[in-house]
């Protein structure tokens, strides 16, 4: 055994996640009920630990949408299944929140060719990940986010270094104990969730962490730049008909206006949903609701207390 071996057995024995579970040793002899059960209440623990870490998810949202507000970017960088959490959550926000592509963007150790199958060596290289966030042209106002269950792998840590070079903002999410991390990102969000189902499976209670916190942080950071209203996405892109239909529907739920109305006014607005639910709201053109709205960055209730103030 080489030395650098030696030292990744070493490593992977002490992991929390490469434990055994003492509740799933007879998983293997169990129907498909007791699986399933087994799993869940596994799956239902996860919550638990993810609340213990809110203060720290509370300023990763406050320092990404900070990031946002001067024009930085959110970056991921992570390798298998938490490389592939991180794209996903990147590819949900233009049509969510109605985001350019390039404000939140994942990268997976291995290009996308590792999204759909496992790209030998791809993670153990530090000097891709550094390579990636160089490719980025990463800034000081742009956020480095790390995404690995087991706080160790070699892509991230290129890449947070590499951040943290660059003097931006470095987070890092892992589901082992900080102090199984030997890397110091600005902040750590560790969800140590403990053993998994399976022994060193970390696409099942991990990665549900991961996603956890991921969603966290981009609504969160979406939230504070103004793009939803009482508890509904105002700042979806009308992508496809679905999208389309939902948007007319949140325009009436908010107004009087009908069916057609609602209709008319998004298109007025091409396609834009926030002018066209102050416009259904105010009665204003769209000139004056933009000017209302920009007034406010953006946040509709902001914009129509000043509105309904300015109308006494």
């Amino acid at each position: 055994m080489s030395e650098k071996e030696s030292e990744l057995f070493r490593q992977l024995e002490q992991l929390a996640t490469e434990q055994r579970n003492p509740n799933t040793f007879s998983i293997d002899v169990a129907d498909a009920h007791e699986i399933a059960k087994s799993i869940n209440v596994e799956d239902q623990k996860v919550a638990g630990f993810v609340e213990q870490r809110i203060p720290v998810i509370a300023s990763a949202i406050d320092r990404v949408a900070a990031a946002f507000a001067v024009g930085g970017r959110l970056l991921y960088f992570g390798a298998g299944t938490s490389g592939r959490l991180g794209v996903l959550d990147a590819a949900e926000c233009p049509p969510t929140f109605g985001t350019p592509p390039e404000q939140v963007v994942g990268y997976i150790a291995g290009g996308k060719e590792a999204m759909f199958a496992a790209q030998e060596g791809a993670e153990d290289s530090e000097d891709r990940g550094k390579e990636d966030v160089e490719h980025a042209e990463v800034t000081s106002i742009d956020v480095v986010c790390g995404i690995a269950a087991s706080g160790r792998t070699p892509y991230v840590h290129g890449a947070i270094k590499e951040g943290i070079h660059r003097n931006c903002n470095t987070m890092l999410i892992t589901t082992v104990p900080a102090d199984q991390v030997t890397i110091e990102p600005g902040l750590m969000i560790d969800i140590p969730v403990g053993p998994e189902v399976i022994m060193g499976s970390t696409r099942m209670k991990s990665a549900t962490a991961q996603k956890m916190v991921l969603n966290m942080l981009t609504t969160g950071a979406m939230i504070r730049q103004g793009k939803i209203y009482e508890n509904v996405m105002v700042d979806l892109m009308l992508t496809n008909s679905k999208l389309v239909e939902r948007a007319k529907r949140i325009v009436m739920y908010f107004s009087t206006v009908g069916y057609r109305e609602a209709s008319d006014l998004l298109e007025q607005t091409n396609g834009k949903v926030k002018p066209a639910l102050f416009m259904a709201i105010t009665g204003l053109n769209l000139k004056d609701a933009v000017r209302c709205l920009t007034k406010t960055n953006g946040f509709i209730r902001k914009a129509l207390q000043e509105y309904n103030s300015d109308s006494l």
